[in-house]
């Protein structure tokens, strides 16, 4: 077996031009997996707002500083693509060529150069150059409009639909499939333009299908998997705390009512004109055990009901801890790496890189001497920076 940490990745080369949200988040998948990814952070920090010792994205990578409002910053990092097999930006359009870094400045350097652009509406498009965030992105694809309840407002599922199901998880697929391409006989780099609209917008590909056969109503909480069915949805135990049901299928479902103790009083679930009377019994039963209670009624069987868990205790749960699906790396608790591999183990190697402390190793490694020029003073002539603004996936991202 290969060294732990060794990753399917080993020996690909990651330049990433600091931002915030998806785009660093592809990057540590991709550091995750083994690759060598040095972050190419701006004087002042990217503007998060926590301590880099705690930003669990910025594992497994490498830091330097750079100015790249000028001329050096410039030429340190097309040295840096010179040497690497990737490069992932998080720019508005338009802001990584004004600043002599774009596609094609790097490309004519490497044209075996994957280009990764991590953008929240795409490269071109009417609202390609307006400001956003998740929300927004989600919410013009229909993704938002189906989670919820149907007598309220939908429900806001953190930045994980549209950041990094729809942005950070597509821009890794697409920049791996342009790699291998890049590497096959008569390959070359291109770039890669991972839009979160486009890729939320994937995400409901099987809803569509529904929509146009029939199976799926264009309203919230009145389908198969949006809580209308009274057996997939949460319910709330007498503690305060909550169990989800997906007892989908019969001999589940059959199970689950078994375990729950309601067979002798729930209605058919076939009868949908008594599916509200089915919530109301299920709902009434939950009410009366706690949370823990419930779970060890469930525990083991296949009636597709788990405990709704906090941040906090989901890592202690005992399914989790035995898969190791948590770890703990210099005092911070995070998600292990994922997928798993049987012969390139990806491991967390490092902790999260803290700007401009690796410059050295990487101009050693890297052979990359320019790295070591000193940043330019206050007082120092510089490039004329480029027009401010955030970046179209996250707007407290911008390149000067």
């Amino acid at each position: 077996m290969a060294e732990p940490g060794n990753g399917p990745l080993s020996g690909v080369r990651v330049v990433e031009l600091a931002g915030i949200g998806p785009g660093p988040f592809a990057a540590m998948l991709l550091a995750d997996l083994g690759a060598d990814v040095v972050r190419v952070d701006r004087p002042g920090g990217a503007g998060l707002g926590i301590d880099p010792a705690y930003d669990i994205t910025n594992r497994n990578k490498r830091s330097v500083l750079v100015d790249l409002k000028s001329p050096d910053g410039v030429a340190q990092v097309l040295e840096l693509v010179e040497r690497a097999d990737v490069l992932v930006e998080g720019y508005r359009p338009g802001v990584a060529e004004r600043l002599g870094v774009g596609p094609e400045e790097c490309l004519t350097r490497n044209p075996r150069l994957v280009y990764g652009r991590m953008t929240g509406w795409g490269q071109e498009g009417p609202l390609a150059d307006t400001a956003g965030h998740d929300i927004g992105y989600i919410a013009i694809t229909g993704a938002l409009g189906m989670i919820g309840p149907p007598d309220g407002p939908p429900a806001v599922p953190a930045n994980l639909v549209g950041d990094y199901a729809g942005g950070s998880l597509y821009l890794v697929i697409g920049v791996l499939a342009a790699l291998q391409h890049a590497r096959t006989e008569g390959g070359k780099g291109q770039v890669v333009d991972a839009a979160i609209v486009d890729g939320t917008a994937h995400l409901t590909a099987m809803i569509h299908g529904m929509l146009a056969a029939g199976g799926w109503q264009d309203r919230r909480g009145a389908n198969l998997l949006d809580g209308g069915t009274p057996f997939y949805g949460a319910y709330e135990t007498a503690d305060g705390g909550h169990m989800a049901v997906g007892a989908l299928e019969k001999r589940f479902y059959g199970e689950f009512i078994r375990l729950l103790g309601i067979e002798e009083e729930a209605p058919s679930r076939d009868d949908l004109a008594a599916w509200d009377e089915l919530r109301t019994v299920i709902a009434a039963r939950f009410k009366t055990r706690t949370r823990e209670e419930w779970t060890a009624v469930f525990q083991e069987s296949d009636a597709c009901v788990a405990p709704v868990l906090s941040l906090r205790e989901a890592p202690r749960h005992r399914h989790l801890a035995a898969r190791g699906t948590f770890v703990e790396h210099g005092g911070i608790t995070q998600p292990a790496p994922a997928p798993r591999f049987s012969h390139t183990p990806g491991a967390v190697r490092r902790p999260p890189a803290l700007p401009g402390a690796d410059t050295e190793e990487i101009a050693r490694d890297w052979q990359a001497p320019g790295l070591l020029a000193p940043l330019p003073s206050a007082s120092s002539p510089a490039a004329p920076a480029p027009p401010a603004g955030p970046s179209r996936t996250e707007q407290k991202d911008t390149a000067g």
